[in-house]
């Protein structure tokens, strides 16, 4: 698939969860034991895009996971999510909180935007923020490939968007689903490494 060129007016880097509760020696999944392998290096990788937007004049958006409190602020949690992280609890991922927070390395973003589940456009804002400052074309990394990076890419080609995955800058609990979700998605956008993503950028 054809990268072209850029019209970076009209276009954002969107960051998916990459958070202090999901990166940071002190967040939630570091607690938890979860820890995502190789994430100095992705947290490297995408800098340096953040950057070259940052310098460009680019859109730099942070779609960050949520768990919504409920009543006593008991987060409102997914069945399928509580079996998978049951270390969970009250104050993780949120909103307004540390540990929902895009880490320091590439913040500020943007806009920032909340999401409840895989794709970052379910029942979000994020489409909306896209239309009104006239984005159409999205540069997407982030975790988990097979997961919120492979949903939020899939529903911004479903909407039309271009979008692009960069595939040094993902990343997943193990090397096998990452490379999974890398060759999957190759029929739905195109690829290209942070590196290449640089070189367009400082080019558009």
């Amino acid at each position: 698939m054809s990268l072209g060129k850029l019209d970076i007016r009209r276009t954002a880097l969107v960051i998916v969860d990459l958070q202090n509760d999901f990166l940071h020696a002190n967040g939630a999944y570091a607690r938890g034991g979860a820890n995502l392998p190789g994430a100095a290096e992705l947290i490297a990788n995408m800098k340096t895009v953040t950057d070259a937007m940052r310098q460009a004049g680019g859109w730099i958006i942070s779609t960050q996971f949520t768990l919504v409190p409920g009543r006593g602020g008991e987060p409102l949690i997914s069945p399928h999510l509580k079996q998978l992280r049951p270390f969970l609890q009250k104050g993780d991922f949120l909103p307004g909180a540390w540990g929902h927070s895009l880490i320091d390395e590439l913040a500020p973003a943007d806009f920032v935007v909340e999401k409840v589940a895989y794709s970052a456009f379910y029942m979000s804002r994020l489409e909306f923020v896209l239309r009104k400052a006239g984005i159409d074309t999205l540069l997407i990394g982030g975790i988990v490939t097979n997961g919120g990076v492979a949903s939020t890419l899939r529903d911004a080609h479903v909407r039309d968007f271009h979008a692009m995955l960069l595939t040094d800058g993902c990343a997943a609990f193990s090397q096998q689903a990452h490379e999974a979700s890398i060759a999957s998605l190759g029929t739905v956008a195109p690829k290209l490494t942070c590196a290449e993503a640089v070189s367009l950028i400082k080019t558009a």
